[in-house]
C-alpha cells in the first residue's frame, strides 16, 4: 500500500489495522470468510472505473468491449457451476438480491412466507419493518419446539394463507434443509419457491449439502460465505422456473436494472468470475467438506464441554448455541469471547425469552478457520477456550451477585471482564495459533 499510505495515511493505517485484526483472531462469524488474493486483485482493478449501466452486448454507454466479456464469463461459470440455465451476477448484494425476486414476480400487496428471523430467517425473508413485509403481505413460519423445520406445519400455514411465494433458507439454522418438501408445498398452492443459500453455497458446490436445482424456480446466493468471494450476490433461474414461466429470467434482469440498481459493480463482478473458477477446482471440493467435518467436531466437544445447541448439532458449517443453561446473555459472552480473540456474533434461539438486542445465544461457524487449514483438532481446543472462558464468567458473576439485568448494561459487564482472568490467558492461545496458521497463506 506505499501509494495509499503516501496519500492517505490515515485509510492506509486503518487497514493495515483490520487486516491485523483479522490475522490475530479467530474469525468464527458463519457469515464472513478469506477471499483469495486473485479474487481480492480484480477486486482493486481499474475495472472499478467503468460504468456499465445494462447487460452485455445491451448497455446505455460506450466503452464496453472487455466488461461485456468479463460479465459473460462470470455468467456462463456461474451457470455451470450450479446446473442452471440462467443467471444474473449483477446484484449488489443478498438484500437486494432478494427483493428483485419479489419484485419481479409479485405484484405489491402479494403474499410472501419465510422463515421467521427468531427461528433463524434472514431480515429479507419478511421480518417486521424490512421493506419484504412494508410492500409485500408477509407471513411468517417457525420451527418446532425442538429446533427443527417442521414441514406439515409450514404446509398447513401455507394451505391457509396462500402465498404467492415462499422462501426457504436461512441465516442461523444448523440442519439440512429439506427442499422437496419445499418444493411439495409451493406446488400443492401454485407458489413459487426462492431457495435462498447464501449460507451454504459453497457446501452445495462441495457436495456436502443437498442442491435445491431440482425442485425451485429461483435461487439466491451471496458470493462472499461459504462460495469465498466477493460481497455480491447471484440470481439463478432454473429449468423448472422457467419451464413455469419462460420470461423469469427477463423479469428478474428488469427488476435489477431499471428496477432497483443502476450501474454494476465490474470490479466485483470479475471477482465472482474468479470465484466461480475457484470453486470449481477438486481442491475446493476438499474445502468444503473440511468446513462440516471441522463444524461437527466443534459441535461434538462444545456437548462434551456442556454447552446446549440447537437441535443438538449440526449438519452444515453453522453453530447455534442457546446459553441459557448457562445463565449468560449472548451480548455477554459474545463480547468476553472478543477480548479473548475469539469473533463470533450474539443471536437469537427459537422462543427466546429475551428481546433481539439482548438475546440468550451465539452463532458461529468454522469456514473462515477451514480456509486459514484447520481442521478437527483445532476445532476441539476453540470448544475448550470458549468452555474456559464461559465457565470462569459463571464463577465471577455469581461472585459479583450480577443478575441478566445486569448484563444489559455495558459498564457492569466491562466489570465482570476485568475479573474474568481467563479471557487474557485465552487470548494468548489464540495469538498462538492464529500464527501456526496465517491468513496470508491461506489455500
Amino acid at each position: 500500500m506505499k501509494t495509499l499510505k503516501k496519500s492517505d495515511p490515515e485509510v492506509a493505517d486503518l487497514i493495515q489495522k483490520e487486516q491485523g485484526r483479522q490475522e490475530n483472531t479467530l474469525m468464527m462469524i458463519p457469515s464472513e470468510n478469506i477471499a483469495s488474493q486473485a479474487v481480492e486483485e480484480a477486486l482493486a482493478s481499474s475495472l472499478g472505473n467503468k460504468y456499465a449501466e445494462g447487460y452485455p452486448h445491451k448497455r446505455y454507454y460506450q466503452g464496453n468491449e472487455f466488461v461485456d466479456k468479463v460479465e459473460t464469463l462470470a455468467i456462463e461459470r456461474a451457470k455451470k457451476l450450479f446446473n442452471v440455465p440462467e443467471a444474473n451476477v449483477q446484484a449488489l448484494s443478498g438484500s437486494p438480491a432478494n427483493f428483485a425476486v419479489y419484485t419481479a414476480l409479485l405484484s405489491p400487496g402479494d403474499t410472501i412466507m419465510g422463515l421467521s428471523l427468531s427461528s433463524g430467517g434472514h431480515l429479507t425473508h419478511g421480518a417486521a419493518r424490512t421493506a419484504s413485509d412494508k410492500y409485500f403481505r408477509s407471513i411468517q413460519y417457525d420451527v418446532g419446539r425442538d429446533g427443527f423445520l417442521d414441514y406439515e406445519k409450514i404446509r398447513k400455514l401455507a394451505k391457509k394463507e396462500k402465498p404467492r411465494l415462499i422462501v426457504a433458507g436461512y441465516t442461523a439454522y444448523p440442519q439440512i434443509i429439506d427442499w422437496k418438501q419445499f418444493a411439495s408445498i409451493a406446488k400443492e398452492i401454485g407458489a413459487y419457491l426462492l431457495t435462498d443459500i447464501s449460507h451454504i453455497a459453497g457446501l452445495i458446490v462441495a457436495g456436502v449439502y443437498p442442491t435445491p436445482v431440482p425442485y425451485a424456480d429461483v435461487i439466491m446466493t451471496t458470493t462472499h460465505k461459504t462460495l469465498r468471494g466477493p460481497r455480491g450476490a447471484l440470481i439463478l433461474s432454473t429449468k423448472k422456473g422457467l419451464s413455469k414461466d419462460p420470461d423469469l429470467a427477463k423479469k428478474i434482469n428488469s427488476a435489477i436494472i431499471p428496477g432497483i440498481q443502476g450501474g454494476p459493480h465490474m470490479n466485483t463482478i470479475a471477482g465472482i468470475g474468479v470465484a466461480l473458477k475457484e470453486a470449481s477446482k477438486p481442491s475446493f471440493k476438499t474445502y468444503g467438506k473440511q468446513v462440516v467435518k471441522n463444524a461437527r467436531a466443534l459441535a461434538q466437544e462444545l456437548v462434551k464441554q456442556g454447552f446446549e445447541l440447537v437441535t443438538g448439532g449440526t449438519t452444515s458449517h453453522l453453530i447455534l448455541i442457546d446459553l441459557r443453561n448457562k445463565k449468560l446473555l449472548g451480548n455477554t459472552v459474545a463480547e468476553a469471547f472478543e477480548a479473548a480473540g475469539i469473533v463470533l456474533n450474539r443471536n437469537a434461539v427459537p422462543f427466546d425469552p429475551n428481546p433481539p438486542y439482548y438475546p440468550s445465544g451465539i452463532r458461529l461457524g468454522t469456514p473462515a478457520l477451514t480456509s486459514r487449514g484447520m481442521k478437527e483438532k483445532q476445532m476441539k481446543m476453540v470448544a475448550r477456550f470458549m468452555n474456559l472462558i464461559v465457565a470462569d464468567l459463571q464463577k465471577e458473576k455469581e461472585k459479583l451477585g450480577f443478575m441478566i439485568e445486569d448484563e444489559k448494561k455495558r459498564d457492569k459487564r466491562k466489570t465482570l471482564f476485568l475479573k474474568t482472568k481467563s479471557i487474557k490467558a485465552v487470548l494468548s492461545k489464540v495469538k498462538e495459533l492464529t500464527r501456526q496458521f496465517p491468513i496470508k497463506k491461506a489455500y
